[in-house]
């Protein structure tokens, strides 16, 4: 697949890239080879093809689930600035 210069050109404009000719040509051949890769691509059978979130057969290491560190609510709010019914309370920022 082929981009034509003037192609080249919008897509430049539309990314706010300034470009010189030499810049443009050069560019249109790599975009041309670029956008014929992916038709390429596109192009393969993956009909049979399972969707996978990862190439490897692995799995993330699990830990268990329980309790680390005890409550210390009461501890925490008896330094907090102000607090009250186990909530803290804070300055309105709000009008």
């Amino acid at each position: 697949m082929s981009l034509t210069t003037e192609q080249v050109r919008h897509v430049a404009h539309l990314a706010r890239l300034g470009l010189d000719e030499v810049q443009i040509d050069s560019l249109s051949t790599q975009l041309g080879d670029i956008l014929g890769l992916v038709d390429a691509l596109s192009k393969a059978d993956t009909a049979s093809v399972t969707p996978m979130a990862h190439p490897l057969d692995m799995g993330q290491r699990g830990r268990p689930d329980v309790v680390t560190e005890s409550d210390r609510r009461e501890a925490y709010q008896a330094i907090a600035p102000s607090a009250q019914d186990g909530l803290y309370r804070v300055p309105r920022v709000i009008e």
